[in-house]
């Protein structure tokens, strides 16, 4: 059983479970808000802002994206709605072109309810604290990023472990911890090689792909959203690597949902060219924000489709 399938288990025999009615499986489909106004500043630099306050990547590492099926598991809510939060993921990673494991599945995106997720995160970084600091560069956020995570507290909260690979091969290209090619013998882990056809200052061959992520949904703090508001906000903070200290009240994104539910309903336009252009970027740039760009000019279209929509609706509307 891998790790997350007994996280899954282990949490929903020891946390309690969600009211059966803390949230709506029926609560309305997403909406886009409108298109965003931008006064006194340029709106490449309100984007890129935008984009730099959301990352939060491994340090000195690009952005990480899922490359492998996503196999979402969901405990201690209700069933109807747990089924329509690990559906609504499954469905936005589908959208960005990432496969879903198949039935029956090993989870690799776990998301946890409980009424206590301090303790619970706690109990789980204690218990298995390899699986949150692999020991393997390149990796994780770092030991400050755990704390925090464990310490303060939120509605949702989360921890995702990356993995640097050889983007030929598709395999890990850094040392790991007990991971051996074949038997160990004594001459300790495996240092994987990575052939490099070219010397490149630009590009590597070394990409960054997501591996794991635990979502701790505290259930007393979530009454305020819907279900869809709620499955929003986990798709988004489990599909791409989100600074949880983000400060984007200033922003058009689900990332505001818990401060200002009638924000947005769902993901914005915002939020799907943010995740769009993440999938669609180069990840084998050097330079550690090397994606950043291609983030930006996919907001940037994004949001130039909002105003040709609404100039073309303000036009029918003006015509007699």
């Amino acid at each position: 059983m891998s790790f997350l399938a007994s996280l899954l288990l282990a949490a929903s025999l020891t946390s309690q479970p969600a009211p059966a009615g803390a949230q709506d499986p029926t609560a309305p489909a997403p909406v886009e808000l409108e298109g965003l106004t931008v006064t006194g500043r340029r709106l490449d630099d309100v984007i890129s802002d935008f984009v730099t306050e959301a990352s939060a990547p491994v340090r000195r590492r690009g952005l990480a994206r899922w490359r492998d099926p996503v196999c979402v598991g969901v405990v201690n809510l209700r069933a109807d709605a747990a089924a329509f939060i690990a559906d609504r993921v499954t469905a936005v990673a589908a959208d960005l072109g990432v496969d879903a494991g198949r039935e029956g599945c090993r989870p690799n995106i776990a998301v946890i309810a409980t009424d206590d997720a301090s303790t619970l995160a706690a109990a789980l970084t204690e218990a298995r604290r390899r699986a949150f600091r692999t020991g393997a560069t390149g990796t994780d956020r770092g030991g400050a990023a755990l704390r925090d995570f464990v310490e303060t507290e939120r509605p949702v909260r989360w921890w995702q472990t990356s993995l640097p690979i050889d983007s030929r091969t598709g395999q890990r290209a850094v040392r790991a911890p007990g991971v051996c090619r074949g038997e160990c013998r004594g001459v300790g882990d495996f240092a994987p090689i990575v052939v490099v056809d070219s010397a490149s200052l630009l590009r590597s061959t070394i990409i960054d792909n997501l591996q794991r992520a635990i979502v701790i949904i505290d259930v007393d703090d979530i009454q305020n959203v819907s279900l869809a508001q709620l499955a929003d906000y986990v798709a988004m903070v489990s599909l791409a690597q989100i600074d949880p200290n983000a400060q984007t009240d200033s922003y058009a994104s689900i990332l505001n949902v818990f401060a200002m539910p009638d924000t947005a309903e769902g993901l914005t336009e915002w939020d799907r060219a943010y995740l769009a252009g993440l999938y669609n970027s180069e990840q084998n740039l050097r330079s550690t924000i090397g994606n950043h760009g291609d983030i930006v000019a996919s907001i940037r279209r994004a949001h130039g489709r909002l105003l040709a929509e609404a100039d073309a609706e303000a036009g029918a509307e003006a015509q007699p």
